[in-house]
C-alpha cells in the first residue's frame, strides 16, 4: 500500500512546536518558514530568522529537523537557516532609509574600551553575514582607523558624497581617515554638529542591516546631533565594573532616556583578568557592578568582557579580536555581546511590528 501524500499544513502544525526563545512565539506564527518543497517523503524549507547573528540559530535547525521527522511519511528534513534583519520602525523619510538599524554605542567617561566594544561588534555581525556600517563620531579622537585599519579609507566623490572605507567586511567612516596621523581638529560645538550630519547623510552606506556609531564619551553636541537626525534603536552602554566608571556611564545612560532612545543593553568590559601563566583570576577594578546596574534599571545585560592582552594585540594590529584571535576568551566574549545585541535589536523590532498591529 502506497504511503499517504504528506500535506504542507502537517509539517507547519509541527512546526508550530518551534518556540523563539526571544519573541516567545512558534516560528510558524512569527512568519519563518519559507519555500517549503515536499517531494516523495523529503522535505525541504528555509528558517528565515530575525538576524544572521542568532545565538540558537543552531537550535532552532535542530528542533525544526526532529519537528519535521516526526511526521508520518517524512523520510528526510532538510533545514536552510536563513535571516532577514528587520527595522523596528517606519523609515525616515529624509534620513537613511536603506539602513535597517541604528546602534548607539557610548560611555560616560574615556577609556573603558568604548570604540573596541563598538569595533568587535560591527566586525562579528560582519562575520556573521549581516551588511554593516561603522561609524566614528568621536570627532575629537577618533581611533576607529586604528583598530579597524583598512586598504581603502573613505574618500570624498566629485558629487559631495563620501565613500565609506572597508575593513574585516564592515563599511567604515571616520574623521581619522581625514585628519592623519597626531594633527587636532580645533572645531567648536557648530563644526563637530556638521561633521556627524556628513557622517550620517553624506556617506553611500548603500544597504545596511546594522549601522553602529562610535560615540564620544559624556553627553554633548554630537549626542543631540545624532538622536535629531535619525532614528536610531537604540543605544548601548560601555563600562568597567568599578562605581567611577559606573556612576559616570549612568550618565550617558540616562542622556540617551530622556531624548527617547531605548536602552539596548550593558556591557561590563574590563570585567576580570585571568593569568596566563597560573589561571588564576583577579577582578582588577571589582567584577558584576554592571549587571547589577543593569538588573537595577530593568535593561539587558549583553556580556562581560575580559581583560585580555588579546584585545591589546588585535587592535594595535588593525584588526578586531573577534577576527584576530576569535577562539580567545576575548574574541568569545565580544562575539556573545554582538549576539545579545543582535537578539535586542530584533526583539524591539517584533514589539514594535505587534503594536503597529494591534494599533491598526
Amino acid at each position: 500500500m502506497a504511503p499517504s501524500p504528506i500535506a504542507e499544513a502537517q509539517v507547519l502544525d509541527a512546526l508550530r512546536s518551534v518556540m523563539d526563545p526571544d519573541l516567545h512565539k512558534d516560528i510558524v506564527s512569527l512568519g519563518f518558514i519559507r519555500n517549503m518543497t515536499i517531494e516523495e517523503g523529503v522535505v525541504s524549507f528555509d528558517v528565515n530568522l530575525t538576524t544572521p547573528a542568532c545565538p540558537v540559530k543552531e537550535r532552532l535547525r535542530e528542533q525544526s529537523r526532529r519537528a519535521v521527522m516526526a511526521v508520518p511519511g517524512v523520510t528526510d528534513a532538510r533545514v536552510n537557516m536563513t535571516a532577514e534583519v528587520r527595522r523596528p520602525q517606519t523609515p525616515s523619510t529624509s534620513a537613511l532609509q536603506n539602513v535597517r538599524n541604528i546602534v548607539a554605542v557610548g560611555s560616560g567617561k574615556g577609556g573603558v574600551g568604548k570604540s573596541t566594544i563598538a569595533a568587535n561588534i560591527a566586525a562579528s555581525l560582519a562575520k556573521s553575514g549581516a551588511r554593516v556600517g561603522l561609524l566614528d563620531a568621536d570627532i575629537y579622537g577618533p581611533s576607529i582607523p586604528i583598530m579597524m585599519r583598512s586598504a581603502r579609507p573613505a574618500e570624498p566623490r566629485p558629487d559631495n558624497t563620501i565613500e565609506p572605507g572597508e575593513a574585516h567586511g564592515v563599511k567604515v567612516m571616520s574623521m581619522g581617515y581625514f585628519t592623519p596621523g597626531d594633527q587636532p581638529l580645533i572645531w567648536r560645538g557648530p563644526m563637530a554638529h556638521k561633521a556627524l550630519q556628513q557622517g550620517l547623510l553624506s556617506v553611500n552606506w548603500g544597504e545596511l542591516d546594522y549601522l553602529i556609531v562610535d560615540l564620544p564619551p559624556g553627553t554633548g553636541d554630537v549626542h543631540l546631533t545624532l538622536v535629531q537626525t535619525v532614528p536610531v534603536t537604540g543605544g548601548v552602554i560601555v563600562s568597567t565594573p568599578q562605581d567611577v566608571g559606573l556612576q559616570i556611564s549612568m550618565k550617558t545612560l540616562r542622556m540617551l532616556q530622556q531624548t527617547k532612545v531605548p536602552i539596548l543593553g550593558i556591557v561590563e568590559n574590563m570585567s576580570f583578568y585571568v593569568c596566563p601563566h597560573c589561571g588564576g583570576r583577579d577582578d582588577l577594578f571589582g567584577h558584576g557592578g554592571a549587571e547589577e546596574a543593569a538588573k537595577s534599571l530593568d535593561v539587558p545585560f549583553l556580556g562581560a568582557v575580559p581583560l585580555d592582552p588579546a584585545i591589546r594585540r588585535a587592535s594595535d594590529d588593525g584588526t578586531p579580536v573577534v577576527i584576530a584571535e576569535p577562539e580567545s576568551s576575548a574574541g568569545k566574549a565580544m562575539a556573545e555581546v554582538a549576539g545579545a545585541l543582535a537578539r535586542q535589536v530584533s526583539i524591539r523590532a517584533f514589539r514594535h511590528l505587534s503594536l503597529s498591529i494591534v494599533e491598526e
